[in-house]
């Protein structure tokens, strides 16, 4: 069995800003750190376009046409605060969300055990009707939907360990009762949503809130015991990940203190989950991280164990 790795050229055209944190710079840094020799094994793929059928699983026809049509033919269109559009973001939002269905044919499958889509913008603020926190469209979210549809699968656990909360994931999640959805981040912090007290219409979401400058260990232990009392008995068929590296301790937006081992030990833990309870099928999606050498350096760490647990 193989890990795959989906990234794309347009990825490098949604440019933003001067100063910008979610900067091309990002994937220059992971692609610098996955050219090490002992990546060469990764199945590289391109992303395929996702379709607006797909985009209709997270969000609305006229949603879909918003920001088609906000696409400038230069320079940027700012959506809100921190969010901005260039003439490739279109295409480069869509070939995430295709390069991570396209992932889970293909696990499930049994062409690869795991992939890793390192594309951007990023996706798990982005709610049904709202494009935020530099996020166009719902990404895993549209994905675990697909995946459910596609694969006749009702158990998908959707796995957040971005430091800020998942809030698109979470709004686009909210009435699908096929996925469970976790999400560990700092509270108080951007965007303000993931209270333990949000549970989805179903009792499917659990939020793990963390206060500022909670290192590795708290992290492991909140994590332990949410995949061992509620992940593994509920036996999910397919692991999805929104992989964020930005509650690394070097990073600039927010004030966790986990280390680059730590993402080692949840790509061990998310594995160890899977093989029990999937035959090992994970496909994992870059968020956020905003450090480029942390960035650089976790994806690294986390990329290697899905490769060694997937040989």
């Amino acid at each position: 069995m193989t890990t795959l790795l989906y990234t794309h050229p347009v990825c490098f055209d949604h440019i933003t800003p001067p100063g910008h944190p979610e900067q091309v710079a990002r994937l220059e840094a992971i692609e610098t750190a996955l050219s090490a020799s002992v990546f060469q094994s990764l199945i590289r793929h391109e992303p395929p376009v996702a379709s607006l059928d797909h985009v209709r699983l997270g969000h609305s026809r006229a949603y879909f046409e918003r920001l088609e049509n906000a696409q400038p033919v230069e320079g940027w269109a700012q959506l809100d605060g921190d969010t901005f559009m260039a003439p490739g973001s279109f295409e480069a939002a869509l070939r995430a969300i295709g390069g991570n269905i396209d992932a889970v044919d293909r696990v499930m499958s049994g062409d690869a055990q795991n992939a890793f889509v390192a594309c951007r913008p990023p996706g798990h603020h982005a709610e049904k009707a709202t494009p935020m926190g530099f996020c166009l469209f719902s990404t895993v979210a549209i994905a675990a939907i697909e995946a459910a549809n596609t694969h006749s699968l009702d158990r998908i656990a959707v796995l957040d360990f971005d430091v800020h909360h998942g809030n698109g994931t979470q709004d686009v999640l909210w009435h699908e009762s096929r996925v469970r959805f976790v999400s560990s981040h700092q509270m108080p912090l951007y965007p303000g949503s993931g209270g333990i007290h949000q549970k989805g219409a179903f009792g499917q979401v659990i939020n793990i809130p963390l206060e500022e400058a909670t290192g590795g260990e708290v992290m492991q232990e909140a994590w332990e015991k949410v995949i061992s009392e509620e992940i593994e008995p509920y036996e999910p068929q397919l692991v999805l990940v929104s992989a964020g590296f930005d509650a690394h301790r070097r990073d600039p937006l927010a004030g966790l203190q986990w280390e680059t081992e730590d993402f080692a030990w949840l790509a061990h833990r998310i594995c160890d989950l899977a093989d029990k309870c999937c035959d090992g099928r994970v496909v994992s999606s870059l968020e956020g991280g905003y450090d480029l050498q942390a960035l650089g350096d976790s994806v690294g760490a986390y990329v290697n164990v899905m490769m060694e647990r997937g040989a």
